[in-house]
C-alpha cells in the first residue's frame, strides 16, 4: 500500500464486532521505533488511528489488548497485526501554506482558561503545535474521504522543514529533529486594536466593514510570499489575535471566509477556539473526548456549537477546513464539511461519542463511518482534478482550462473542453445548493479519463432535475467544469435552444453560435456580425491576420490573396497593429483563437492548422483563457464581445 500524507487515518475492526463485540486498547508501534508508540480505544470491536509515517516503507504493528479477554491472567493477553504502508512524499504539486497572523504589536497569545494557559501555555509555541496538528487532521481527513470515492489516497499536502518535531510529546521531550509542517508566522502592518475594532468583526451585524480582515491578511500574506505574476499561491491563515470581547459579546479579530479567486487562494479563521485543539498525536483522543464546559468568562462558544471542549475543537478545526474548501474552489454544498457537517469532525477519529451541549443528547455509542463528517462527491470531485492533489501518475495537466458550449440540430447542445468535461451541475429554479450532477469520469477518449465533448439534449436534463422533460416553464441552470477546473455557466437552459443559436450562412448552410465571451457593456458598443469569407469562397485565400490592440484587444482584419480584407472592430491601440502571416505554401489555414476575455477581449492568440500559436496579441494575463476553434466567424464590434461560429 503507498501513500502521499505523513499522517494516515486507519480504520479497521476486531474480528466480527457481530458475534463478539469487544472493547479494549490498539497500541500503534513503528518500524524500528522510529516514532513514538500511540494508543487508542477500540469501542465495539471498531478503531481509529493515526499514524506517523516516514518515507519509504513503514511495518507497523497493532497489538490489541482487551479486559474481556485477559480475565484471571497475570499478563494482558495481546493479539498483534503487522501492515506495511510506503510513504511517498510529493514535492512537485503545488503545497497549503500555513500561516499564523499577528498585529505588529502582538504578544503572540491567544484565548485561553487561565487553568489550561498556567497548565500547557497559550503563546506562540503552543500556537504553532496546535496549528500543525489539525493541519495534520485535516490531511487525513481528506485523504481518507478521496479514498472512499475511489479516487486513491491523494490529498494536499504542506511545505515542510527540518525542526524540532511536535507531533509526539516524546519528540518535544528529546529535542528529535524531523521534517515537519512548516508554519509561516506573518506580522501585519495593523495594531492588535485595528484587527478587534468590532466596524471590521464578522460576526457584527452592525460592522461597517465586514471584509477588511480578508483583506488584511491578504495584504500580509501577499507581502511575505511575494508570488511573481501568473504565480498561485494556496493559504491558510491563523489570526491568532482573534479575542472574545466579553462587554460586546462578539469574536473579534477572526472572519471565517475562503475564496478561490486572484492568484493567492486563502482562507482566513481565528484562534478563538485554539485552546482546545490537540498538540500532538497522543492528545487527539483527549481533545475530542474532553466534556469540560466552555467557560465564557474567558473564551466563546461560538455559535452556541462549541459549549465544551471536545464540541470547540469541532467547530474550530472544522470550519476552518471549510475555508479552505473554499480556497481549492469549493462551493456550499447541500451535506458534508461545505454545509456544517464539521460540527462531526469528532467522529472520524473516534469510535465513541461524548455528550453533546449541541444538542443536548449523549453521543453515539458507536462511530462508524456511515455517522461521520465527509466532503461531498462533488468536492473531492473538485479535488481529483485540483493540482494540490496530482499524483505522479497523473497525466500532465493542460493550461486551456476552458469549456464551450455550442447548441445544434435536434435540440441538442455540445459542451467541448480539450481538458475533458469532468462533471456537470444542475440547478432547479430556486436551488442554493447543487441536488443534480452528471459525472464523466473513466472514460478512453482521453488521457485523463474524460470525454472533450458531451452531448446532452432539453429534455434529459428535465427528466434529471424535474422528474419530467414535460416540465417547460421552469429554470435550469447549468455549470460544466472542466478536467482543468474551467467552468461554464449557462443561466438558463432556455437561452441554448438551436434556433436562438442558429446562424444562416451562405448557400444554404446553418452555423451554431457559441457561448459569448465579454460582456458588451462599453460605451459606443454596436452589434456587428463578420462571416469569414475564405469559409464558404473556394477562391478566398485567407494569407495574414492583423491584430489591433492595446491593454485590450481593438480589432481583428483579415487579409487575402486578392488584396481585400474584412474588419471586425475597430483599427485603434497600436498603430498599424500587429500582423501574423500565414504560411500558405504549407497550405497552412486559421484553426482557431486562444482568448483572453472577462469584461471585454482582453487578448487574442492566432492558432493554425501547422499547429504554430502567434502568442497572445493585447494583455496575456487579463480575464481567463479560453479556446476556439474550428472557426468560422466573429460577432459583436469594438471587441468587446465575441463570439465564434462553428459548422
Amino acid at each position: 500500500m503507498q501513500v502521499n500524507q505523513k499522517v494516515l487515518l486507519v480504520y479497521g475492526q476486531i474480528g466480527d464486532p457481530r458475534q463478539h463485540p469487544l472493547d479494549g486498547n490498539v497500541t500503534v508501534y513503528h518500524h524500528q521505533d522510529n516514532f513514538p508508540s500511540t494508543g487508542w480505544p477500540v469501542t465495539a470491536s471498531h478503531f481509529k488511528v493515526l499514524v506517523h509515517l516516514v518515507p519509504g516503507p513503514n511495518r507497523l504493528r497493532f497489538d490489541f489488548v482487551s479486559p474481556k479477554l485477559s480475565t484471571g491472567s497475570t499478563h494482558p493477553a495481546i493479539h498483534s497485526s503487522w501492515i506495511c504502508i510506503n510513504y511517498l512524499p510529493l514535492v512537485n504539486n503545488p503545497p497549503l501554506q500555513l500561516v499564523i497572523l499577528l498585529g505588529k504589536d502582538s504578544d503572540g497569545t491567544y484565548d485561553a482558561v487561565p487553568e489550561r494557559a498556567e497548565r500547557e501555555g497559550n503563546g506562540l509555541e503552543m500556537a504553532i503545535r496546535k496549528y500543525r496538528m489539525a493541519a495534520y487532521l485535516w490531511q487525513a481527513f481528506t485523504g481518507e474521504q478521496m479514498f472512499r470515492n475511489n479516487f486513491g489516497r491523494r490529498c494536499f499536502r504542506f511545505e515542510e522543514e527540518w525542526q524540532s518535531g511536535s507531533l509526539s510529546r516524546r519528540d518535544l521531550t528529546q529535542g528529535q529533529m524531523r521534517n515537519e509542517a512548516k508554519i509561516h508566522v506573518v506580522r501585519t502592518e495593523k495594531t492588535v486594536a485595528e484587527l478587534r475594532d468590532l466596524n471590521i468583526a464578522q460576526q457584527n451585524e452592525n460592522a461597517e466593514r465586514k471584509d477588511e480582515l480578508f483583506a488584511i491578511a491578504k495584504d500580509a500574506v501577499r507581502n511575505h510570499f511575494q508570488p511573481q505574476p501568473g504565480q498561485k499561491q494556496y493559504v491558510s491563515v491563523l489570526l491568532l489575535d482573534s479575542h472574545w470581547d466579553t462587554q460586546s459579546q462578539m469574536i473579534t479579530g477572526h472572519a471565517a471566509l475562503g475564496s478561490a479567486d486572484d492568484d493567492i487562494k486563502m482562507a482566513i479563521f481565528g484562534s478563538h477556539c485554539l485552546q482546545s485543539y490537540p498538540s500532538c498525536l497522543e492528545e487527539v483522543v483527549d481533545a475530542f473526548s474532553d466534556c469540560t464546559r466552555t467557560d465564557t468568562n474567558h473564551i466563546a462558544n461560538d455559535c452556541g456549537e462549541a459549549g465544551s471542549n471536545w464540541e470547540s475543537a469541532n467547530l474550530g478545526i472544522g470550519a476552518h477546513l471549510h475555508e479552505v474548501g473554499h480556497l481549492f474552489g469549493c462551493p456550499h454544498q447541500e451535506s458534508g464539511v461545505m454545509l456544517r457537517d464539521y460540527v462531526r469532525l469528532n467522529r472520524t477519529f473516534l469510535t465513541r461519542e461524548p455528550f453533546s451541549t449541541r444538542t443536548k443528547t449523549q453521543g453515539l455509542k458507536v462511530c462508524l463511518p456511515n455517522d461521520e463528517c465527509s466532503w461531498h462527491r462533488l468536492d473531492a470531485l473538485r479535488f481529483r482534478f485540483h493540482p494540490s492533489f496530482r499524483l505522479p501518475s497523473d497525466p500532465s495537466p493542460t493550461s486551456d482550462d476552458s469549456v464551450q458550449v455550442w447548441p445544434v440540430e435536434n435540440g441538442k447542445i455540445l459542451f467541448t473542453a480539450s481538458s475533458g468535461i469532468a462533471f456537470m451541475e444542475l440547478y432547479a429554479e430556486g436551488d442554493t445548493f447543487c441536488h443534480n450532477f452528471i459525472e464523466y469520469l473513466n472514460s478512453e477518449s482521453s488521457p485523463n479519463g474524460l470525454p472533450r465533448q458531451v452531448a446532452v439534449t432539453e429534455s434529459e436534463l428535465r427528466q434529471r432535475v424535474y422528474g419530467t422533460e414535460k416540465e417547460k416553464k421552469k429554470n435550469i441552470r447549468l455549470v460544466v467544469c472542466s478536467g482543468a477546473l474551467g467552468s461554464y455557466t449557462v443561466e438558463n437552459i432556455g437561452d441554448l435552444k438551436s434556433k436562438n443559436s442558429l446562424v444562416k450562412l451562405p448557400k444554404n448552410q446553418s452555423g451554431f453560435k457559441s457561448g459569448q465571451l465579454g460582456q458588451s457593456a462599453m460605451e459606443g458598443s454596436e452589434p456587428q456580425q463578420l462571416l469569414l469569407e475564405c469559409a464558404f469562397i473556394k477562391t478566398k485565400l485567407l494569407t495574414s491576420i492583423k491584430v489591433y490592440h492595446g491593454y485590450a484587444l481593438d480589432g481583428i482584419e483579415f487579409c487575402y490573396e486578392d488584396a481585400t480584407s474584412q474588419l471586425f472592430g475597430k483599427r485603434g491601440g497600436k498603430p498599424g497593429g500587429d500582423e501574423f502571416v500565414l504560411d500558405t505554401r504549407r497550405g497552412e489555414i486559421l484553426l482557431g483563437f486562444y482568448v483572453r476575455a472577462g469584461l471585454w477581449i482582453d487578448g487574442i492568440e492566432i492558432l493554425t492548422s501547422l499547429g504554430r500559436k502567434s502568442g497572445v496579441y493585447g494583455n496575456a494575463a487579463g480575464g481567463t483563457g479560453y479556446v476556439f476553434s474550428s472557426i468560422l466567424s466573429q460577432y459583436s464590434k469594438h471587441a468587446n464581445r465575441l463570439e465564434i461560429v462553428t459548422l
